[in-house]
């Protein structure tokens, strides 16, 4: 029961339907007898400025998660943010101090690597190919280098976007083999689809990432895994399980992030 007293925070983006995070934070929330809602808001582009304004006012909401449109959007709105969503140029929390300020971080790729640590994977040493190159896609790329992977290749429609990601981590992590582009996908350890490709997909209605011929070049010891969360099992991972692969789905990342976003909001411990 959301009363007077009950503090806030909020995730925002649109479309915004297929969030976990409200779910998973208020079980949370209620679990642990905290009078604290999380609240899921999807937002008009023409309302972004406006909206951080109000962000600064609302003096009961402790943070904002920000998903798919506005996490690169948002980040250059704020008052300040952690060293590396001012490399990636992007933000997936706000956490919003006593004073009105505004504060951004982006553990996107924290998160990815906490659900990927459940399933035995270590980046130490391992080829992981990352499919996206947006805020989501950059921070599980920037979370990988930083986990010390040998060789990282991104792959985008886009390849201006792929040219700038890899200009910037090899910038930062300069003993790392950035490359783009794949012809085969036997030497990978992780695929990762970061891209919205399979999102509100039916399992036989053929959205991938990837072509169906470089799909099959997978190996079976491969961790395949997907940040769509909705459905947990897009067409991407139903072919990578046909295929004899392990698979880690988007509320698995959702779920195991809870700890990152909510520490930083000042809502919930780290380790949850």
């Amino acid at each position: 029961m959301i009363q007077g007293s009950t503090e806030l925070v909020a995730i925002v983006g649109s479309p915004i339907a297929q969030v976990k995070s409200p779910e998973n934070f208020n079980r949370w929330f209620a679990s642990h007898q905290q009078n604290v809602a999380m609240l899921a808001i999807d937002l008009a582009p023409s309302a972004l400025q406006n909206f951080v304004q109000t962000l600064r006012g609302w003096q009961n909401l402790r943070g904002c998660v920000v998903t798919v449109p506005y996490k690169q959007l948002l980040a250059n709105r704020l008052d300040s943010v952690s060293e590396r969503s001012a490399a990636l140029r992007s933000v997936n929390v706000i956490r919003r101090e006593a004073d009105g300020r505004l504060v951004g971080d982006i553990v996107d790729g924290e998160g990815f690597l906490n659900a990927a640590r459940k399933h035995g994977f270590n980046p130490q040493g391992k080829q992981a190919l990352v499919i996206g190159t947006g805020g989501v896609g950059s921070a599980i790329a920037y979370s990988l280098c930083e986990g010390g992977v040998s060789h990282l290749v991104i792959s985008d429609l886009n390849h201006e976007r792929v040219e700038v990601l890899s200009e910037l981590l090899c910038s930062v992590f300069p003993e790392i083999v950035i490359s783009a582009n794949p012809t085969s996908l036997a030497h990978f350890d992780l695929v990762v689809n970061a891209s919205p490709v399979g999102m509100n997909a039916t399992a036989d209605d053929g959205q991938m990432p990837l072509p169906l011929p470089l799909m099959e070049t997978l190996s079976a010891t491969a961790l395949v895994a997907d940040v769509v969360t909705s459905p947990a099992v897009t067409p991407f991972l139903a072919c990578a399980q046909r295929l004899g692969c392990g698979i880690q789905t988007g509320p698995e990342m959702a779920l195991a992030q809870l700890g990152n976003l909510g520490h930083f909001m000042g809502v919930t411990p780290l380790e949850i």
